[in-house]
């Protein structure tokens, strides 16, 4: 598999003047405006119908992103991709659903000849025995599910309400204006995830020939949750684009604060961010770090952190088991800017000078049962009194309260000059 550029590209999409070796307009250089963008997408055979109501909807976007991801006709129904590929109705049915798409019917024209190729590829690998149905939609769940958000996150960068000249231009420009370097950006985004793919597969090769040099079970990992405090209160309070901003946030502390320590973020739950690290004193280190991080963070609230080690099944870049169900329910018992550990871990660092522990006796977690637990802290932090603590906290609120206060004074503003509030 070879990375594929803007010159590949091309060769999946059609426009008029290919034959004779005319330029492709939609990965010219140029930036467009709304009205060459039009040009363009009439020249690829959309309505004037179709782009005048995308562009009244503020949609010509998202139209242009449509036809440059997917330019060929779906003409291939269920059976005729059956009988093109050697695979039955009942594996493509599957693939399809594993892939994330709504499962075809029969009769329904949703495939693309580029459709009926990968199919075809696949049938063939499964016929030489090269890999079998298990695998495959095991590996299909993986990249659909990982795809999807990707493709989420595009999707949400070019909202027309969203300022997205903070990222894809300067500031007298407008989300329109995302179509014009979307030719260039998504050929461009294949290559990025090819390349990122090819990395990660070296990083888990490398850390499992690691575990297998230094004897240890690849199954032991030290799991955490981080959640965020005070997130539904202020969801209430804000809109969603502005909570947006505050997930947004949320997300990049978490990741950059669990991967410089050595972990992996295994996945986001809305204000909670899960993550594991193959041992208890880096998963400490990231619990205090992110409890600290958050704590300092004038945009953000406190966050409670749950920690637990042990062997965990890990399917499909998710763990599963007895120590990520611990985990999460110590997250719920903790106090805001607080770490509490399971009794593994405590083990595991009690004699490490780094730490210093408090019993807060068993308590009982749901459908566990009850499990002595520890809070846990730096040797260097100061302990603080409950005054402290309280003034620790009003000043926080004093800063959430501005933040609203701020949130508010600009969704005026915007009602003013009539848009939405």
């Amino acid at each position: 598999m070879t990375a594929e550029g803007p010159d590949d590209h091309q060769k999946h999409l059609a426009w008029p003047g290919r034959e004779t070796g005319d330029p492709n307009p939609l990965l010219a250089p140029a930036m467009l405006d709304a009205t060459a963008m039009a040009a363009m997408l009439t020249s690829i055979g959309l309505s004037a119908q179709e782009i005048e109501d995308a562009r009244e909807h503020r949609h010509l976007e998202l139209l242009a992103i449509e036809h440059l991801v997917l330019p060929e006709a779906a003409e291939h129904d269920l059976a005729e991709v059956a009988a093109a590929t050697g695979l039955s109705t009942a594996q493509i049915s599957q693939l399809w659903r594993s892939l994330g798409f709504v499962e075809p019917r029969p009769g329904d024209r949703i495939f693309t000849a580029a459709d009926v190729d990968m199919l075809r590829t696949i049938g063939q690998l499964l016929e030489l025995g090269l890999i079998d149905d298990e695998l495959t939609v095991q590996m299909a769940r993986v990249i659909g599910s990982s795809l999807s958000r990707v493709a989420s996150a595009l999707i949400d960068a070019v909202d027309p309400a969203e300022p997205t000249h903070r990222r894809f231009g300067g500031p007298d420009r407008d989300g329109d204006d995302f179509a014009s370097v979307a030719p260039l950006l998504l050929p461009t985004l294949l290559q990025v995830m090819d390349f990122v793919w090819r990395r990660h597969v070296q990083a888990e090769a490398r850390a499992r020939m690691a575990r297998d040099h230094a004897g240890t079970d690849p199954d032991q990992r030290a799991v955490g949750f981080a959640d965020l405090v005070g997130f539904t209160a202020l969801s209430q309070q804000i809109t969603a684009h502005e909570l947006a901003g505050v997930v947004d946030r949320f997300e990049a502390i978490a990741y950059d604060t669990v991967s410089e320590l050595g972990g992996r973020v295994v996945k986001m739950i809305g204000d909670e961010v899960m993550f594991s690290v193959p041992d208890e004193r880096a998963a400490a280190e990231i619990a205090l770090t992110l409890s600290e991080t958050y704590r300092d963070d004038d945009e953000m609230s406190d966050v409670r952190v749950g920690l637990a080690a042990g062997p965990v099944l890990q399917r499909e870049a998710d763990l599963f088991g007895p120590v990520v169900n611990r985990a999460s329910r110590i997250v719920n018992l903790a106090f805001p800017g607080s770490v509490v550990c399971s009794e593994e871990i405590h083990l595991a660092l009690a004699d490490d000078p780094a730490f210093l522990w408090k019993p807060i006796g068993s308590r009982n977690l749901k459908n566990i049962g009850k499990v002595p637990l520890y809070a846990l802290r730096r040797d260097s932090e100061p302990v603080r009194d409950k005054s402290s603590r309280q003034e620790a906290e009003g000043r926080r609120a004093e800063r959430r309260e501005a933040r609203v206060t701020e949130i508010e004074s600009r969704r005026e503003a915007r009602h003013q000059r009539g848009g939405p509030r």
